[in-house]
């Protein structure tokens, strides 16, 4: 099935959640330190992009559809920064700004092709600045077609009931990106994409397809959901609804990296949602764009041509 594009540019999704700025060291692996049995990078360039959230807007518009940011950073070098890189990115941004907040910063360091290290930088933002969030978020609400919830368990969704309550009176439907072992903040949205390791944290593990059609059943149930998506890597995503389930088989492909593919995926669901589609109709074409996302390196993205190539 495919979307024509001038539906696609008019979809609008409103993105809330944690972001992040991703900065790469690549460099030259030549000996074992001295000091330790530790490789010596001899570093040789240098790569910042945006991530989390930010990535997750990225990919929406990428793919043709319109897109705004919500969300809480630190007043440091680090969010500057993220705010000069999404200057040229057409994401409308709306930043809450927390001097006590570290802005999270995800630092890679890479060597003959592969990440040797990574080395995580933040805290977590206070209740005041998330409750400022709250009145932005019900200005923005009338003015999209879907809200996206992007948790990365920083701390920047701390009243996301709150928000799912005010986004499901207005008939907005809510797909969430989930963190975590309580889903129950969750409670009424219409989709939720876990991994595997993100699902069993939550449900235990499964013996078979019909235990872990079971136990999504239920979980769905009990918190009022209108579908689960479960990606599955190389065995595909499978999305659980109330006719039962439906699965698509990964796209046979090299896999390069895997880093921000979730991203890609429910941003793609998220903006056909937008444009009217189904979430039965749109699984097939986020599957694909997490298919080709994952033969690029590092947070990627993956435009309208591609998608329907």
């Amino acid at each position: 099935m495919t979307i024509s594009k001038d539906k696609l540019l008019a979809a609008r999704v409103l993105v809330v959640g944690d972001v992040m700025l991703d900065r790469y060291w690549y460099g030259a692996v030549e000996r074992i330190s001295p000091e330790a049995p530790v490789p010596v990078v001899r570093v040789t360039r240098e790569d910042e992009r945006i991530g989390g959230a930010a990535n997750v807007a990225y990919n929406l518009v990428t793919l043709g559809a319109q897109s705004s940011l919500l969300t809480v950073v630190g007043d440091d070098e680090a969010s500057r920064k993220l705010e000069a890189l999404l200057t040229h990115t057409g994401i409308q941004t709306f930043f809450g700004h927390d001097a006590q907040l570290k802005t999270t910063v995800k630092l890679r360091v890479i060597g003959r092709q592969q990440q040797l290290l990574r080395l995580d930088f933040e805290n977590t933002p206070k209740t005041e600045v998330l409750a400022t969030q709250s009145a932005t978020f019900m200005e923005l609400l009338p003015r999209h077609d879907a809200v996206l919830f992007s948790d990365y368990g920083k701390g920047g969704l701390a009243h996301i009931s709150d928000m799912i309550e005010r986004a499901r009176a207005v008939g907005k439907p809510i797909l969430i990106d989930p963190k975590g072992a309580d889903y129950s903040r969750y409670h009424g949205a219409t989709l939720i994409t876990p991994n595997r390791a993100e699902l069993q944290q939550v449900i235990g593990a499964w013996q078979d397809e019909a235990s872990l059609q079971a136990k999504v059943q239920n979980l769905r149930r009990q918190l009022g959901l209108q579908a689960v998506l479960l990606t599955r890597s190389e065995e595909g995503m499978t999305l659980f609804d109330a006719d039962g389930q439906l699965s698509v088989s990964a796209q046979a492909r090299e896999v390069f990296d895997v880093t921000g593919a979730g991203d890609t995926v429910i941003a793609t669901m998220a903006a056909l949602v937008a444009a009217g589609m189904s979430l039965r109709a749109a699984l097939p074409l986020a599957n694909r764009a997490g298919g080709l996302v994952v033969g690029k390196f590092g947070t990627a993205t993956v435009s309208y041509e591609e998608l329907f190539a």
